[in-house]
């Protein structure tokens, strides 16, 4: 049970951060500029995708203090790198970015590192 906890915590914090990238994709590049400030920041508040991911950064951790209160942090804190697979998956789907075989590896590598330390 608390897996799936720690779990549903990690899953909000990697669509908080796939739905920060589509927001920021909607709004395009701009120029870090003083004169960019206002009406960057108007695009960036109003933008629902970018809300949607700051909402569930809020969910996100409220779930992460509720795993905090119930198991160790040694055991818990490792397993956000599961965010490091699901983003990577889905972003190679949602947003054509590369899954490189080095990629690939360090996902099969942190794959391995969690089950390790799920085991303990």
């Amino acid at each position: 049970m608390m897996f799936l906890l720690i779990l549903l915590g990690v899953l909000l914090n990697a669509a908080a951060q796939l739905l920060l990238k589509a927001g920021m994709t909607s709004i395009g590049h701009f120029q870090f500029s003083w004169a960019n400030i206002v009406p960057i920041g108007l695009k960036v508040m109003v933008n629902p995708p970018i809300v949607a991911g700051l909402f569930s950064y809020v969910i996100s951790v409220g779930v992460w203090l509720l795993v905090l209160s119930r198991v160790q942090v040694s055991y818990a804190y490792p397993m956000l790198s599961i965010g490091y697979i699901v983003n990577a998956v889905a972003a190679y789907y949602l947003f054509g970015e590369s899954l490189s075989v080095m990629r690939v590896t360090g996902i099969f590598i942190i794959i391995a590192g969690v089950y390790l330390i799920s085991r303990t």
